[in-house]
């Protein structure tokens, strides 16, 4: 196959009202017929996203608007194009863009189209339907900051079990309490 697909670089700047850094992030590969939204999709669960009930929005370095417009009610902000009819294909090599998921918490990405194009064959083994990550790093944050199930964000940390793993069933040789 050619290399006729992006590589876009995506960076976990900010959100929940802090700034990251290290940065996490993920490298993609995008086919420049997929849409923005499809590429958005790939973002949120590429970052351990869960509940994908929110508004996201692309802002273009031109400063486009990118978000599914069904969403907005008519009140998307002024010149907004809708994700499921526009293409990565507006993207030029070395484009930087933003892209910002949950408008409340504002999950910040810095996105950078590679210089150069990819074999998807290469990178994923075979061309997707739909944009995929290829590659990563970093700590992803809760979307919410939610450290521990039950977190409500003003409770102590639960405590450690003592012995490590000890409050484990003994499914794993390592796991469980072996004082037997």
């Amino acid at each position: 196959m050619a290399r006729t697909w992006l590589s876009i670089r995506v960076e976990l700047v900010s959100g929940h009202g802090g700034d990251l850094w290290p940065r996490p992030g993920r490298v993609f590969a995008a086919a420049r017929s997929h849409s923005f939204a499809q590429f958005a999709t790939a973002i949120d669960l590429a970052f351990a996203r869960w509940d994908l009930a929110h508004l996201h929005l692309f802002t273009l370095a031109d400063g486009t608007r990118v978000s599914p417009l069904e969403w907005w009610d008519g009140d998307a902000p002024d010149d907004t194009v809708d994700g499921h009819a526009t293409k990565l294909s507006r993207l030029q090599a070395g484009e930087q863009f933003a892209y910002v998921f949950d408008m409340g918490d504002g999950w910040t990405h810095l996105c950078t189209v590679a210089d150069s194009r990819i074999d998807p064959a290469d990178e994923l083994g075979e061309a997707l339907d739909v944009p995929a990550p290829y590659w990563g790093w970093g700590i992803l944050p809760d979307q919410y900051a939610r450290r521990w199930d039950g977190d409500d964000g003003e409770s102590p940390m639960p405590k450690r079990p003592i012995r490590g793993l000890s409050d484990l069933p003994p499914i794993l040789p390592w796991w469980g309490d072996r004082r037997g």
